[in-house]
């Protein structure tokens, strides 16, 4: 089958390097589901693959949009007969910013009705990334402070809903005041202002204030760079500060000693990687979420509904961190 849709043909900046092209889709296989997108909503790792920075590498040419709520076109086999409306990962290099993808069963659900398209396109990555950074690896419980850098982003306001859900205090840190208004808004009951702060120094003195003498039980970091260095400053006895990623752009190093004589751990969190390594824990988590869910966890937070022919407009300011929750593409 031919797709209307984005393809990237040459690694590079989002803004430079997608073309919108017809491209052939191969029939799904056993396992396989085409879809019909309803909504693909945007991830870094987009950005990072479109820039051949990500640990995946989808071979050229290929269409990104690893997230995807869709309808079901074509199923050879499997859980969701055709007709069905469902949420989860696309199968690249066939992925979502396109009217068509592929899928694999495995990494689908059936997406909550209580979600529209939008925030059902939201709810995998963003969810699932941070229940397994607090729940599963942080072991988080109610009572305990979470500090969350880049809150307002689609990963930190997640990781708010999680948090606040769990019964957790949270601190989050974000990089201006409009970003700072919609991390309150989201839950968080302090939240700092990176502008307001701008010194690795004057970051510490902060967040001493607003999390207090015990400190923070759980870090949250997507960002790396000074949001690490900080963050081992203030660390609770027994605290666990989890490394998401490095969307600041720097790698950052830990003094071992320092952890050694303040009693906290660093722990890293791929959760792509549990889709293969331990799938089951995934469908524990999901199970969970729609739990949490049902209870009134706050839903993805979708600042922006693009069409298609906007796709590349909502990746360039994602690249740049000029956005806030979820930019979703619904074709």
């Amino acid at each position: 089958m031919r797709a209307h849709g984005w393809s990237v043909t040459r690694l590079g900046e989002p803004g430079d390097v997608l073309e919108l092209t017809e491209s052939d889709l191969p029939d799904p296989q056993p396992g396989q589901v085409l879809l019909r997108v309803r909504a693909c909503a945007l991830n870094f790792p987009d950005v990072l693959m479109i820039r051949g920075q990500y640990q995946d590498r989808p071979p050229l040419p290929f269409t990104p949009g690893i997230e995807v709520c869709g309808d079901v076109l074509a199923a050879p086999d499997g859980p969701f007969p055709v007709g069905s409306r469902v949420i989860g990962g696309t199968l690249l290099p066939f992925g979502a910013l396109a009217e068509l993808a592929l899928a694999d069963t495995r990494h689908l659900h059936a997406a909550p009705t209580s979600l529209d398209d939008a925030r059902a396109a939201s709810f995998t990555v963003a969810y699932q990334t941070a229940w397994m950074a607090l729940i599963h690896r942080a072991r988080l419980v109610p009572g305990e402070t979470v500090l969350i850098h880049a809150a307002a982003g689609g990963v930190g306001t997640a990781a708010i809903a999680v948090a606040k859900a769990t019964g957790a205090r949270v601190v989050g840190v974000v990089g201006c005041a409009d970003k700072a208004a919609v991390a309150a808004e989201f839950g968080a009951d302090v939240v700092i202002d990176r502008l307001e702060h701008p010194t690795l120094d004057a970051l510490v003195a902060a967040l001493k204030v607003a999390l207090g003498r015990g400190g923070a039980d759980v870090v949250f970091d997507p960002v790396g760079g000074d949001s690490f260095t900080a963050s081992t400053k203030v660390m609770a006895f027994e605290g666990r500060l989890v490394v998401i990623g490095f969307a600041g752009g720097i790698i950052p190093t830990l003094a071992a000693n320092h952890a050694l004589v303040k009693n906290y751990s660093v722990i890293g969190l791929l959760w792509g990687a549990y889709r293969f390594r331990a799938p089951g824990l995934v469908d524990d988590a999901w199970a969970a979420l729609e739990r949490l869910l049902a209870d009134g966890m706050q839903p993805p937070a979708v600042s922006q509904v693009l069409p298609l022919d906007r796709a590349v407009d909502g990746l360039v300011e994602l690249a740049a961190g000029r956005t806030t929750g979820r930019v979703v593409i619904a074709p």
